[in-house]
């Protein structure tokens, strides 16, 4: 089977896991910082560390590889929604938080691959 399709069947996952869960978060949280996405991005970011010492050790097949971080986990993160949610924070003066925004991604995001991995 093409790896195009194993990314096509993993982005169903991930998109779809991305909706749900950045929404319920944004529906939980409220005011005009982007909890939905920085969550998605900070979890994609704890997983892909955890799964890649898993996939390290048990040598996963290349076609589930490409399914799961290119296709699952690459719809699931949204770094160009975090792109985007930043310059709208900036536009609407909001440094401080735009700026805590990028710190916090950045940051939080290296912290958790570097855990998930160290965990497995």
């Amino acid at each position: 089977m093409p790896s195009l399709v194993y990314v096509a069947l993993g982005a169903v996952f991930g998109a779809s896991g991305r909706y749900l869960v950045a929404g319920w978060v944004s529906r939980a949280a409220s005011g005009v910082f982007p909890w939905g996405t920085l969550c998605v991005n900070l979890i994609g970011c704890f997983v892909i560390g955890a799964a890649w010492g898993l996939a390290e050790r048990s040598l996963w097949p290349p076609a589930f590889r490409t399914f799961f971080f290119v296709g699952l986990l690459g719809s699931f993160t949204t770094f160009s929604s975090f792109g985007l949610e930043t310059l709208h924070l900036l536009r609407d003066g909001e440094l401080g938080l735009a700026a805590g925004y990028v710190l916090g991604s950045n940051l939080l995001g290296f912290l958790l691959v570097w855990l998930g991995l160290s965990l497995t």
